[in-house]
């Protein structure tokens, strides 16, 4: 049934645009102006391609961009679904399964994240080596889809290639760009101060409330997979306070010029 989803949705897709992409791209809170980089050849909006849920998050433009950036054919998507919005993990993340279906065979992740260490700063990106999944769901529960196998390897979710590509990009572009594991949690309420020393106890370096579903089925179906954040907040559990969404993504998106430069450098290393 799943299959036939992103099948279904894939050919609506292909009637659209004559690009194939190689890249998927899934840009996450306040950092929807990369799309407007991109070489456009089609922009759809999710509630024009079958099976597509609708974006219901405020800062999500809520579109399916199609076209090259730094000459790599890519397939965008300008705003995510999350858990909280009361979508299925599978609903979350059929558009990874679609891009893999049009040809992505790697995906790069983004988001606005928590920082919970405390030597980094609001405003700085993060390299995501690892990740850990508190959502409570599994996007990959019942009938195994056959684009994977039933028991995928989690090992190295994040591919170590892409991740070098990264760091040597952001050296050579004078990009602070720290390396730490993102912890995924259900939201939508942002946490308390003795969750956040939990989970900075437990490894944490960062805080969410996506990509982890995205990223379990991106190497369920044997894509390579590059996350990268920016730290919209700092979430100290001893200088906690109050938080203003809109300043979030505020930080977000004064942020997101350095994350676009460094997304567009490693664009154009993987089309050598």
């Amino acid at each position: 049934m799943v299959m036939e989803t992103v099948v279904g949705a894939a050919d609506a897709i292909r009637g659209r645009s004559h690009v194939r992409p190689d890249i998927g791209i899934v840009l996450g809170t306040g950092l929807g102006a990369l799309a407007g980089e991109i070489d456009v050849d089609s922009a759809i909006p999710y509630e024009e391609i079958p099976g597509f849920p609708r974006s219901t998050v405020e800062s999500h433009a809520g579109r399916l961009i199609l076209g090259r950036l730094e000459g790599v054919a890519v397939a965008a998507m300008e705003g995510r679904f999350h858990r909280y919005e009361g979508y299925s993990m599978q609903e979350v993340t059929l558009p990874v399964r679609v891009m893999k279906e049009l040809g992505a065979g790697t995906l790069i992740v983004s988001n606005a994240c928590g920082g919970m260490n405390p030597l980094w700063n609001e405003g700085d990106l993060v390299l995501i080596s690892d990740h850990l999944n508190l959502m409570g769901d599994n996007p990959l529960v019942g009938p195994n889809v056959e684009q994977g196998p039933r028991f995928p390897d989690m090992s190295q979710p994040y591919d170590v290639g892409l991740r070098e590509i990264a760091r040597e990009e952001a050296l050579r572009l004078a990009i602070t760009l720290r390396e730490g594991i993102y912890v995924a949690v259900a939201g939508p309420n942002l946490e308390t101060a003795a969750e956040y020393r939990m989970l900075r106890w437990m490894g944490a370096d960062t805080v969410g409330m996506s990509t982890v579903p995205e990223v379990i089925v991106a190497r369920h179906a044997g894509m390579r997979v590059l996350g990268l954040s920016i730290i919209s907040d700092m979430c100290l559990p001893d200088a906690l306070q109050p938080v203003d969404v809109s300043r979030i993504i505020a930080t977000a998106k004064k942020a997101e010029p350095e994350l676009s430069r460094l997304v567009r450098a490693i664009l154009a290393r993987l089309a050598e």
